[in-house]
Formats: C-alpha cells, structure tokens, sequence
C-alpha cells in the first residue's frame, strides 16, 4: 500500500468496523484505479485521497448504521452506481453480498469491470454490472430484475420521489430500499408519500447525521417494500424525473 489509512480505520472504527489488511489493499487500488480512470472519463469530481476515503469510502458504508448487512445470502442492486459508490465499498466490507451495479453509461461499465476484476471481488459472493437505464430493468413486461433484491441502494442525484420510481420495482416484498441524501431531505421526504404509496413502499426512517470526524451533513431514508408494486411502474424512460408521481 502507498497511502496510509490510519484515518479510515478509525472512521470505521466508529461504526463498529474493522478491515482486514486484504480490504486495505483493495480499497488502495480502487483508489489509484478511479484517479486514473478520471483522467479519461469523468468519475468524480473528488481525486484527494483522503478526501475519496471520506466523501466516497466511509459515506458508502454510513447506511450500515441502519441496516445490517451481515445478513446470509443478501441481493443489493445499486442504482445509478456511477464509479461503485456505494456497491463496490459495499462489496468490499461485506463480501458476502451478492450484489448488481447498474449504470446508464457503457464507459462506467467498463471501469467497474477492470475494478471488479483487479480486486477479485467475485472470489466470494458474487458481483456484476448491468449496463442500462433504471427504467428498463424493472419493467413489469421484460423487466428480469424486477422485484428480485432484498435491498436497494443508491446514492444518485435526483430527488427523493423520483428515485423511488427508480428503485422500488427491483426491491422484493419484505426488501428495502436506502436512499444516501445530504441533509434538508425533510421537504423531498413530504413530497415522495405519494410516490411511495403508490410503489408499494412505506417509509421506514429518515436518519440525519454528521459523517463521522467531519462536518459533512448526511442523511440515509430507509423505505420497507410492503407491497408489490404495480405493473403500471415504472413509467416509461425519463418520465420520473420530467413527472415525479
């Protein structure tokens, strides 16, 4: 390892989180690998490494506070995972995750893929990436994921209804959805009931927090799936976010 991640321990640390020298160097090479994959695709906007292990690393394992992901033979899709925030660090630190990594654009793919690969993350668990819009995947007519994983989880920028369209017709009933938000999400929060209702959603908890050792204002909204979601969900692409329900 050539960067040193005593800060990292100890942020996992206040969650109850310890990293075997294994995870220590597959966190490092997904560091060198998402700097220089940045140089020819836009990733992120966040290449300091100490900045990565807070704002991308330590956030994408923040939900573990509210929801246990040590349980046997979990199914995690992460919507919009863009460069595998959270689903790769999730992956990493629970390695028995069976876990699908969905992105719009091929190129994110691509990267994924060498990051899965360098880091040999299906040697337990498994992992995969699908390359495609939220929309079609969950379709009730061609839709193969639909209502197929325990949890949901995305850190994508939309709003709080919109991203339930997204995400609820993957989630099995009994399964979750978690949503990461900054904070002020109380507005976003009232205007997705109706979204939720009709999904087949009811909002479990909105947990507001600092990340920890900083100033980082966070929230994780956690929606239990109590019933099947309609075939008429999700509507055709673009339309969530043109005409949130």
């Amino acid at each position: 390892m050539i960067h040193s991640f005593d800060n990292l321990i100890k942020d996992f640390g206040e969650y109850n989180l310890s990293l075997t020298e294994k995870q220590l160097e597959q966190l490092d090479k997904y560091y060198e690998l998402l700097v220089d994959w940045n140089n020819k695709i836009n990733l992120t906007a966040i290449t300091d490494f100490d900045e990565v292990c807070k704002l991308h690393f330590v956030d994408s394992i923040s939900s573990s506070q509210f929801y246990d992901f040590k349980k046997d033979n979990l199914k995690v899709i992460d919507i919009g995972t863009g460069a595998g925030f959270p689903g790769i660090v999730l992956k990493i630190v629970f390695s028995n995750l069976h876990i699908t990594l969905l992105d719009s654009l091929n190129k994110r793919i691509n990267f994924l893929n060498e990051v899965i690969d360098t880091l040999d993350l299906n040697e337990e668990g498994f992992i995969e990436t699908v390359h495609g819009r939220a929309e079609d995947y969950a379709d009730a007519k061609k839709g193969y994921l639909r209502e197929q994983y325990d949890v949901a989880v995305s850190r994508a920028v939309a709003r709080f209804s919109t991203l339930c369209e997204y995400c609820l017709p993957y989630v099995k009933k009994d399964g979750v959805f978690i949503s990461y938000k900054g904070d002020k999400v109380n507005d976003e929060i009232v205007d997705a009931n109706n979204a939720i209702f009709l999904l087949g959603g009811k909002l479990n908890s909105v947990n507001e927090f600092v990340l920890v050792n900083s100033e980082y204002h966070r929230s994780i909204c956690i929606v239990d799936k109590v019933q099947n979601t309609s075939s008429r969900y999700p509507r055709k692409a673009g339309t969530a976010q043109k005409n949130p329900l």
